[in-house]
């Protein structure tokens, strides 16, 4: 834990191509989101190597598992549904650990659309590969790439009692949606905390864990100028500095 009043909040990157190279960073509205909450981002980097990843975890006071590429289903269990989309290995071999080291130490976590699939896989759980494709009857999710990432394109319903509740102060939440993959098999550990109409699952939480919320709408993209999205990364913050009181 650091010795500032501003923690330091790791936050996972994805991989993007410029002039025919892999660059690794990720959208601003996350920084930003974290930085009104009064922390300090920090970009953490596909490490694969173990002991270089430990390192930069012990310095993070919390992890922010960003939205991105999809899971390898290798990951639970699966081969490659036709409709998988990409898939960066890398990622993957870093983000699993670091979340269950989060898990296991109490360290707060806020996980993002491919957030919370990260979440509920490193727990064991499972994912529908393609929502369309795996899950009868639902509704559509992937609103995107041509429309408004802060397009609120349905409500999610919140159970009661959840930390996100409580957190949110309703039960019914208008959101964006952004993916088209999502929690199939709830993870031992975790709780359903919200679902969208057709019963698609877009929140959970780790039981006896001081914060840990995954999310499966992008509260970032909205976070500017809804005060609602913004609690998501205060309470992360707040978590932060109240783990850091008791040490």
């Amino acid at each position: 834990m650091t010795n500032s009043r501003s923690p330091i909040i790791g936050i996972t990157c994805s991989v993007f191509q410029s002039a025919g190279r892999p660059r690794l960073g990720q959208n601003q509205t996350y920084l930003d989101a974290v930085v009104r909450a009064g922390a300090a981002p920090l970009l953490i980097p596909h490490l694969v190597d173990g002991a270089l990843l430990r390192a930069v975890y012990h310095r993070l006071d919390g992890l922010l598992l960003s939205g991105g590429e999809d899971v390898h289903p290798a990951h639970y269990g699966e081969a490659c549904h036709e409709k998988c989309g990409t898939i960066t290995p890398d990622r993957d071999e870093m983000e699993l650990p670091l979340t269950r080291w989060a898990i296991e130490d109490g360290k707060p976590l806020l996980a993002i659309c491919r957030g919370i699939q990260v979440l509920n896989v490193a727990l064991g759980g499972s994912l529908y590969q393609d929502i369309q494709a795996q899950a009868p009857g639902a509704g559509r999710h992937d609103w995107y790439p041509d429309l408004p990432r802060d397009l609120l394109s349905h409500t999610v319903s919140i159970a009661p009692q959840t930390c996100l509740a409580r957190l949110e102060d309703t039960v019914s939440l208008p959101v964006n949606s952004l993916h088209h993959q999502a929690v199939k098999d709830v993870a031992p550990g975790l709780i359903v905390a919200a679902r969208a109409p057709d019963e698609i699952i877009e929140a959970v939480e780790a039981v006896g864990h001081p914060f840990a919320i995954g999310v499966q709408w992008h509260p970032e993209e909205l976070a500017s100028s809804d005060a609602r999205a913004q609690r998501l990364f205060d309470a992360l913050v707040a978590a932060c500095l109240a783990a850091e009181t008791k040490r």
